[in-house]
């Protein structure tokens, strides 16, 4: 079934149905258009958004990347992005697959349509002019057959009238006979004028016009066709991305499946950790018997022979991390009444020795300093920290961390620089042997820059490895577990102890040198320099006993082992830095753990 034969009297209505096959592929191809705007834009603000919460530091220098929440939150952000790839890949393929192709396509089925339309209406015109060619003839030979049957009625009625002529008679009949000759040929005329229209209408309704209804049912069956392939190809661009896009969503699950709670609590450690050891408990001070009260970081200590111990010039006590604070000018002594004492005024003379009693005194300023507690606050450093070397300023865990790092690019760099010297050495050898590729000399100085360069690394490496060996026997000497005071025994002291030797003969040399003034200048010498919250007096003779709490190994330079419930004789106090001089039965003298100590004083 076709439209030449179905619907030959259907001009109009092929004509609004093949137009509104056009519109309809315009309507299609306007859509798709407006729907690759729409993925283009949702692709742009996806993009967008993927560059609003990707991380803006480096992996390398963020230390947040090494969590696997965010390792997994960046790699959706990744999925994301390669997600809105996709997107804007549908867009592209339907722009250049649908929308191009089809609206050209309309533009030639719009011009194939008016030319057949053109065509059509061609012969209808040509049908319509035989047929008005028709009529005019067969009025003339309607007229014509009027006027004869008139001129032989006329003829007819002078040939009976006995009054008329015969002259008249005769040209009666010949008017009539000339009428007669003009009917037959209009007559004639009309029909071959109807023989040629029925001819041409035949022509028209069955050849001409059916061949023209056919090349635009043709034509408009290519266009639905057409149009059908662009509806696949809507679906096809999906289904091309659909892979890719599972493979985005498979890595959005993987990326959630990647969380690792312990791993993020074990990373915290490992970037935070400091290796110092825990502090030890505040000691009790016993201000109903000054003589004897423990020495502590807030408190002022004296000697066993009841006289304030003088500090010489130069000594300074031990760092106590983290309660530590950085060292700052102390305050001139006050005396009992809040003013400064004579000595410590500039250029002054000695004063003579006031009537109070030195505890008085000494009670007087203790009382007047502010004790120094414990705050995590000092944990979180300062803005002002000054970055050294070797990354003293930071804990021995991290310091230790940084180091090996730094000691790792090195060895690369270093390994880099040997790699490129024998490649040089292998480049001079073959020019020695085939001049004619290049100049041996002109190697020599990137030969000797690189000598330089591994010079420089190595000297860097074993600097770096010095500190590392040093970074790495604090944390050792630091690393135990303190989970309770009463079920193990506490951290050591993060400090190392101080040398035996030195500190004896340190000690002893500041006696002396604070001893001498007191005896040339009796009661007029000043009963204090300076003031501190520890007293360094070491008497050879042992100053008390003690038991020890805990085991404990001494494994580094300077310090005893000691087993739980040992006697040991008390050398020196605490300084502040958590370590106190023992002396044992059996010999051997050294420094443990003030936390592992019971102290007797004598």
């Amino acid at each position: 079934m076709d439209w030449g034969t179905e619907l030959w009297d259907q001009f109009e209505v092929l004509e609004r149905h093949t137009q509104w096959g056009l519109d309809l592929l315009d309507r299609y191809v306007k859509f798709v258009k407006e729907r690759t705007e729409v993925e283009q834009a949702y692709a742009k603000q996806l993009r967008s958004l993927v560059k609003k919460y990707l991380p803006k530091r480096p992996a390398k220098d963020d230390p947040e990347s090494k969590f696997s929440q965010q390792q997994s939150f960046v790699q959706i952000l990744q999925e994301v992005n390669d997600f809105a790839g996709q997107r804007e890949l549908v867009a592209e393929n339907l722009s250049v697959r649908v929308c191009l192709e089809l609206a050209k396509y309309s533009q030639e089925m719009k011009q194939e349509r008016k030319m057949h339309f053109q065509e059509g209406r061609r012969a209808q015109q040509q049908l319509e002019s035989g047929f008005k060619q028709l009529e005019n003839s067969k009025r003339k030979f309607e007229r014509d057959c009027r006027e004869a049957e008139k001129a032989a009625q006329t003829a007819e009625r002078l040939d009976q009238d006995i009054n008329a002529t015969k002259a008249d008679v005769e040209k009666a009949k010949q008017q009539a006979h000339l009428r007669s000759h003009m009917a037959e040929e209009s007559k004639n005329e009309y029909a071959a004028q109807l023989q040629r229209f029925n001819r041409d209408q035949a022509h028209f309704y069955f050849s001409q016009m059916p061949q023209i209804f056919d090349k635009l049912q043709d034509m408009d069956e290519r266009r639905a066709t057409h149009l059908g392939a662009g509806y696949g190809l809507l679906s096809e661009a999906e289904l091309q991305v659909v892979p890719i896009i599972a493979k985005c969503l498979e890595g959005m699950k993987v990326a959630a499946d990647a969380v690792d709670a312990k791993n993020d609590s074990q990373v915290l450690i490992e970037l935070h950790k400091s290796g110092f050891a825990r502090p030890g408990d505040v000691e009790f001070e016993d201000f109903s018997q000054p003589m004897n009260r423990v020495p502590s970081d807030s408190s002022l200590g004296t000697p066993s022979d009841g006289r304030p111990e003088l500090r010489g010039p130069g000594r300074s006590r031990a760092k106590r991390w983290p309660f530590g604070k950085k060292n700052k000018p102390r305050p001139p002594p006050l005396s009992p009444l809040g003013g400064p004492l004579p000595s410590a005024l500039p250029n002054g003379p000695p004063s003579p020795r006031s009537g109070l009693d030195p505890l008085a005194i000494l009670s007087e300023i203790s009382k007047s300093v502010k004790p120094r507690l414990a705050s995590f606050r000092s944990l979180r450093g300062s803005r002002g920290t000054v970055v050294t070397e070797d990354f003293s300023h930071l804990p021995p865990e991290q310091q230790r961390k940084r180091l090996q790092q730094h000691l790792e690019e090195r060895n690369r760099e270093l390994q880099k620089e040997v790699d490129q010297r024998e490649a040089l050495k292998k480049m001079k050898d073959v020019y020695e042997k085939t001049p004619q590729m290049g100049d041996p000399a002109s190697l020599e100085p990137r030969i000797t820059e690189t000598l330089n360069n591994i010079e420089r690394l190595k000297l860097e490496v074993q600097k770096y490895e010095a500190w590392l060996a040093e970074a790495e026997s604090r944390v050792l000497s630091n690393r135990g577990n303190s989970l309770g005071r009463h079920t193990r025994p506490p951290d050591p002291p993060a400090s190392a102890p101080p040398d035996s030797s030195s500190s004896n003969s340190g000690s002893q040399d500041n006696k002396e040198s604070s001893e001498e003034p007191l005896s040339e200048e009796g009661q007029d010498a000043p009963i204090y320099t300076e003031f501190d919250e520890d007293f360094e007096e070491e008497p050879a003779s042992p100053i008390g006993h003690c038991v020890a709490i805990y085991h404990f190994e001494g494994s580094s330079e300077g310090t005893i082992s000691m087993a739980e419930g040992e006697d040991l004789s008390l050398m020196e106090e605490d300084k502040g830095d958590g370590w106190t001089r023992v002396r044992r039965k059996q010999g051997g003298e050294g420094y443990v753990p003030t936390s592992y100590l019971r102290v007797t004083l004598n």
